[in-house]
């Protein structure tokens, strides 16, 4: 890997001199951005005011579409035609404006011919065409079909063939394809030959953005914003001016352009950003909305929503942000049960024994085959222990404990919580060699890091004081920036197209440049707002994301204008981060973090705390508070107290000296290999060569247990049962994920479910291992009692194999639940996510839990408990076949 560890030249000066409106705020080799204008390459923006910008930028997309393309078919939308990684490949080239593919054989690659690549014309139409009779016939025969990756698809759940690709508008997004049927080919003489025809290379006039951006609203009522730099005071203008445009006739915030509603998680970032600042009532609204039952709502997500997906509690720091700016004492004790009865519903579900730490989805990074590898399910995601997740969860344990010490209530445990969760983030996920935190740990019986860095984790464990103090500023000098901005994790995943993968998303780069202002790193601070000042200002729009390795708007799979918290984060550089404000219960304090090259004098007026309006003026650079006077008079310290009410007018000067400027971590684009897919012969691991690697490490158990240039293990006699992974490593020592565990030398036993229920199931479901199963419902074996009769005491993992098809995979609320319980003791919760819309046949296997069983018959309760209600509240459905016990 290279490493560029960058060292801005900054240049300490006297702070009194106003920077000149055309004065160059930050350079790298991508971009320049001056006081007035960013220049990138041909292109550039340019303020001709504060309430006008002009750009000339344009997606270069359209002009370098190559014309060798990669693609594969897709039973119900699925990566099952060939392994993971083995795609077909053709070579484009169209006469008329059209082409066509040979009659591919479903499950055999077809190879490009080697030729040199050109680039396709626009608007080309590509006929895809594929064989799928072996496929059909499998069905005629035998009822059902075994995929390339090993699953068996039965003739009932066969929804159609799909494509997936990596040229536009292809691509390979399986989790969302059986959504889309513009990618779902047809037979219609039902001869078994599937086409579909798409136009690759699609002139779109999205890829011109606006030539100009004129204010259109009234922004009177907001604090008014004047600096030295132009660019920078029209592009807050800008932000201004979306926040009008995004706030809906209803009271509440809409969540970009192209999204309407609000949604938990994108509504409370840009809470805690800045929109508690200036649209207090708007956010409560817009919180309430996110509240059922007395509980915080989980989004649509990954298996069903929630406890797959588990990020709800920030909810809470959001809801916290409004009391601290406000003082509403009201609004305290109505967000106090609501976040009581959350945490504790997440409690039963979430925190793990073994570390202390929180499972469930990434927060925000909620695409699955975006940031993890493809085998792992929403079982696996639900396991794995991801660190924004947790930081989070931290930050939120302890909001509710200084609440209820607030309120007068009892104030643990969530007090030892927030500490043990503290505490796991920093002994589980910290990378010691690499100096900052892994996104998260995976597996099975067997968790390993991933040692990815993690952004929005990052910074939020800088932010909220959960990263050990001697960690915080290694954090902010070690984790890779790209010349465009922070990437959201890095490096990046082989075949998948940008969005959170090679993506860099503003608001996230917010919490990043204010973790950075925080811990005074003045290099990663004018990377940082070099990065946001670009994007908005070219594209005349806070955009939601961008292509990290291009720095272009065009290319992620979804993007959206004026995203909320995109807009939260640009206003939160001139709150959060030059004016350094942070709200406490009785005060609100500041804290500026002027970098060099933004010096001069700054106004915010109009500025609106409780019942005082603050005229605000900032002169000189750096972190150092040389003076403040209110309303002439000296103060002792930057604090506005709570109770202060009318207009009054702060000075703020800063002494303009630095101790040290920082450095950042700026890397090139860079990808991980592939990750191998292993399965076992006898005593012989297999895997296929991963594109790039050199070698390849065997592990067992989580443990190393050998290095290979080839392509198989040998397994030696067992003593135990062992769970194998394969790990794919380049020249350069980056690695791949690890493999899906393959277990090996285990026996299990079965219990079959259908022994213990006298009720017909109306799901009709074929594959079940002995022929039968149970339906669990709200209506149906809402108590299903079982027996296990192991031969010796001790302790067991007792999973489910079950089948959910409420739902997709990826999206929707009926993620199944079930307590278990030896007699009466609580054992645990079984989770059984969605695993494909009305797939009744498709098996999976839930969490496994331990249980420490006596010899003999043990007595055993299957229980749906009032704290098993899932976000839908009216599905909460699954088949149950056995019991598999280890």
């Amino acid at each position: 890997m290279k490493n560029l560890l960058l060292i801005l030249p900054i240049v300490l000066f006297a702070c009194t001199s106003e920077t000149p409106t055309t004065g160059s705020l930050y350079v790298n080799q991508a971009y320049e951005l001056y006081a007035d204008r960013v220049v990138q390459g041909e292109f550039e923006a340019r303020a001709i005011s504060r309430d006008s910008i002009f750009s000339n930028y344009r997606s270069p997309a359209n002009e370098a579409f190559p014309n060798r393309i990669q693609f594969k078919f897709a039973l119900n939308g699925k990566d099952n035609e060939l392994p993971v990684g083995v795609n077909h490949e053709f070579m484009v080239n169209p006469i008329d404006g059209r082409a066509e593919t040979p009659v591919i054989i479903f499950g055999e690659q077809l190879k490009a011919e080697e030729e040199p690549i050109s680039f396709l014309p626009a608007n080309t139409a590509l006929r895809i065409r594929v064989d799928a009779r072996v496929v059909m016939q499998s069905f005629a025969d035998k009822g059902y079909y075994i995929a390339a990756n090993g699953e068996t698809i039965y003739k009932p759940d066969f929804k159609g063939i799909f494509v997936a690709g990596g040229a536009e508008p292809l691509n390979w997004d399986f989790d969302n394809l059986a959504s889309r049927p513009q990618f779902q080919l047809q037979d219609p003489d039902g001869d078994g030959i599937f086409e579909l025809e798409v136009v690759l290379n699609e002139y779109n006039p999205d890829n011109f953005t606006a030539s100009a951006w004129k204010v259109r609203n009234d922004l009177s009522a907001y604090p008014a914003y004047e600096s030295g730099q132009l660019l920078v005071d029209a592009l807050y203008r800008l932000s201004l001016d979306e926040t009008v445009l995004l706030k809906e006739a209803d009271g509440t915030f809409r969540t970009g352009e192209k999204w309407a509603g609000v949604w938990t998680r994108d509504l409370s970032y840009s809470v805690i950003l800045a929109m508690a600042l200036i649209e207090p009532e708007v956010c409560k609204t817009s919180l309430r909305r996110k509240v059922k039952n007395e509980r915080i709502v989980q989004d649509t997500g990954t298996g069903g929503s929630w406890p797959v997906s588990s990020d709800r509690v920030v909810w809470t720091l959001a809801a916290w942000e409004i009391y601290l700016v406000t003082g509403d004492r009201a609004w305290l004790e109505e967000i106090y049960p609501i976040i009581k009865n959350s945490l504790d519903d997440d409690r039963q579900f979430l925190l793990s024994p073994d570390t202390q730490l929180a499972r469930g989805e990434s927060s925000f990074l909620d695409w699955r085959q975006q940031t993890y590898p493809r085998w792992m399910d929403g079982v696996d995601i639900y396991l794995s222990e991801n660190l924004g997740t947790n930081a989070v969860h931290c930050r939120s344990y302890e909001i509710l404990s200084e609440i209820a010490a607030e309120l007068g209530q009892p104030t643990e445990p969530y007090t030892d919580i927030a500490s043990e969760l503290k505490r796991g983030i920093n002994w589980n996920l910290w990378v010691e060699r690499a100096g900052y935190f892994g996104q998260f740990r995976y597996g099975r019986r067997h968790f390993s890091l991933s040692e990815k860095p993690e952004a929005l984790g990052e910074a939020l464990c800088v932010l909220y004081d959960i990263a050990f103090d001697n960690r915080k500023a290694v954090i902010l000098e070690n984790t890779p920036v790209m010349p465009y901005g922070i990437p959201c994790v890095y490096p990046q995943i082989p075949g998948i197209p940008p969005y959170h993968n090679d993506g860099i998303w503003p608001f996230v780069q917010a919490y990043w440049n204010w973790a950075a202002a925080r811990e005074h790193n003045y290099a990663a601070l004018e990377h940082g707002l070099g990065s946001i000042y670009r994007a908005a200002a070219l594209f005349l729009t806070n955009k939601e994301n961008m292509v990290a390795s291009s720095g272009d708007f065009q290319g992620t799979e979804i993007n959206s204008d004026r995203q909320l918290w995109s807009v939260a984060g640009n206003l939160a550089m001139v709150y959060r981060v030059l004016f350094g404000m942070h709200f406490e219960p009785e005060r609100l304090v500041f804290a500026p973090v002027v970098p060099p090259s933004y010096g001069g004098k700054r106004m915010l007026t109009n500025f609106r705390y409780r019942s005082a309006i603050l005229d605000i003026t900032l002169e000189g650079t750096g972190h150092r508070i040389a003076s403040v006077e209110l309303d002439g008079e000296p103060l002792e310290s930057a604090v506005i107290p709570g109770e202060l009410s009318g207009a009054h007018s702060l000075h703020i000067t800063l002494d303009g000296q630095i101790d040290g400027v920082g450095k950042i971590n700026l890397q090139e684009g860079l990808f991980h290999p592939a990750t191998p897919q292993a399965s076992l012969d006898d005593r012989q691991l297999r895997w296929q060569a991963a594109e790039g690697a050199t070698q390849y490490t065997v592990f067992g158990n989580g443990k190393p247990l050998a290095n290979t240039t080839g392509l198989t293990f040998e397994l030696e006699a067992l003593d135990e049962p062992v769970e194998l992974q394969v790990q794919a490593q380049d020249a350069q020592g980056v690695v791949s994920f690890l493999s899906e565990p393959l277990l090996v030398g285990a026996s299990p036993r079965y219990v079959e479910f259908e022994r213990f229920s006298r009720s017909t199931p109306t799901l009709r479901a074929a594959g079940a291992m002995e022929g039968g199963y149970v339906e669990l419902s709200l209506e149906q074996n809402t108590t299903l009692s079982f027996e296990v009769e192991p031969p010796e005491a001790g302790e067991y993992l007792l999973q489910v194999r079950y089948a959910n098809g409420s739902g997709p995979g990826n999206t929707f609320n009926a993620c199944a639940l079930r307590s278990l319980y030896l007699g009466d003791q609580f054992q645990g919760v079984w989770v059984m996510p969605q695993r494909g819309q009305d797939e009744w046949s498709n098996w999976g296997m839930s969490n496994a839990l331990r249980v420490n069983l006596a010899a003999g018959v043990n007595q055993l309760r299957l229980q749906l408990d009032p704290f098993n209600a899932n976000m839908n509240g009216q599905i909460n459905r699954a088949l149950v076949d056995r019991v598999v016990v280890y």
